[in-house]
């Protein structure tokens, strides 16, 4: 497995994660635990060394899963989490209170069964709670040996020169794929400047880039793709050009859909490192195989112009949930 370092930190991990959120949590009904277990070792073993989850997911079960997965692969992997989304009565609730962080902390490193928290984020900005006091906070878990390295997911950049300049940040995670390209506006080159690594997630579109959803498919209601505007009928048909993009590249390289869409990912910048998730032993290795699909010059150019031309229909998050991306 390649490696990648995230920025210009010393954090090294695999050019492709593992993102255990769908195991336990808002694509469908959770994975029997064993066989979760089981994937995320063969990923292990397969040279992931980076796995990602979060406080939320769950809530508390993923961090749980992922610690006993990894238990007996102490120091040999870097496991990111996140802290700053809670359910109060039922319903997600940004909040960063920095009289609380510590104590999510010591949450997170007693179910991940950690000393320290290689890579931990702020999942979304809290608008009532100043970035610098947040950063503050992070700060003495840093000292303490707690924290080894921060970052924020989802967060606008001004934000990010905010939280960078209190406390270097080491990543940003936000969504990011041929589907979703919104990141390269703004937040590529605030990061180039800066030096700070990029953590796509959903670099496969929520799956839809694998080539697996049509018009007549259906999502159950514990899957969060039932509430997506993209994920509608209508907008599925009406994205199938992409896929169709991604499957004639594919054939012509003797890869997958998802193989290219991830390789696409890859080629950006070399300090990206995309996160997809999978529930099946196949697709994980699937995934990994990416990192063998080289793309030339001439054939990401002539990728990217395809790119240009697609308008790709529906919102990637209902109303009340994009509001609290990019603040």
């Amino acid at each position: 497995m390649q490696k990648r370092k995230l920025g210009k930190s010393d954090l090294e991990v695999s050019a492709i994660g593992f993102g255990c959120m769908g195991l336990s949590y808002a694509y469908g009904p959770a994975t029997e635990k064993k066989e979760a277990i089981a994937l995320i070792q063969a990923a292990i073993e397969s040279g992931v060394t980076f796995f990602d989850t979060a406080e939320i997911y769950g809530p508390f079960t993923n961090e749980e899963l992922v610690g006993e997965a990894m238990a007996p692969y102490k120091g040999k992997a870097v496991i990111a989490t996140k802290f700053g989304i809670q359910y109060v009565d039922g319903k997600q609730v940004v909040n960063s209170n920095p009289k609380l962080i510590k104590s999510w902390a010591e949450g997170s490193l007693k179910r991940l069964g950690l000393e320290a928290l290689d890579l931990y984020y702020q999942h979304r900005v809290d608008p009532d709670v100043p970035i610098e006091e947040v950063a503050g906070v992070i700060g003495e878990l840093i000292r303490e040996g707690k924290v080894k390295y921060w970052g924020l997911s989802e967060a606008g950049v001004q934000t990010i020169r905010r939280a960078h300049a209190a406390l270097p940040l080491t990543a940003i995670q936000s969504e990011y794929s041929m589907m979703w390209r919104s990141p390269e506006e703004e937040l590529f080159p605030v990061l180039e400047e800066l030096g700070i690594g990029f953590v796509p997630f959903s670099p496969l579109g929520k799956g839809f880039l694998t080539g697996r959803f049509d018009k007549n498919s259906s999502f159950d209601s514990s899957d969060f793709r039932s509430i997506v505007p993209r994920f509608s009928p209508e907008n599925l048909d009406a994205n199938q050009v992409l896929v169709k993009l991604a499957g004639d590249i594919a054939a012509d390289k003797k890869a997958t859909p998802a193989q290219i869409a991830l390789a696409w990912v890859l080629a950006q910048k070399p300090w990206i490192v995309p996160i997809p998730g999978t529930t099946k032993l196949e697709r994980m290795k699937e995934n990994l195989g990416a990192v063998d699909v080289e793309l030339t010059a001439a054939e990401l150019d002539n990728l990217n112009q395809a790119l240009v031309k697609i308008q790709i229909s529906g919102d990637r998050y209902p109303p009340e949930l994009a509001k609290r991306a990019g603040r």
